[in-house]
């Protein structure tokens, strides 16, 4: 093997050795946010709710107001108050 390949291949490598530790620990949040939404839930919370509050507290004002304005546009046009 040549030296470019040398450090082409050790480059790769630690790049994939970067994104194996980041995954490992996305996993390791994600299993703590699973956490939180059961001790959530052991305290009386509905959790399908409060899923949707964070996924619409992310969003940015102007889609949330679009999101709101269509549902409501669809709740009349189905007689649902």
């Amino acid at each position: 093997m040549s030296d470019e390949t040398n450090v082409a291949a050790d480059e790769l490598r630690l790049f994939i050795e970067r994104i194996e530790r980041l995954e490992e620990e996305k996993k390791g949040i994600a299993d703590d946010i699973k956490d939180v939404y059961a001790e959530a839930k052991a305290n009386g919370y509905d959790t399908s709710i409060m899923k949707t509050i964070v996924k619409l507290r992310a969003m940015e004002p102007h889609k949330r107001q679009e999101i709101d304005a269509l549902l409501e546009t669809y709740r009349n046009a189905l007689g649902i108050a």
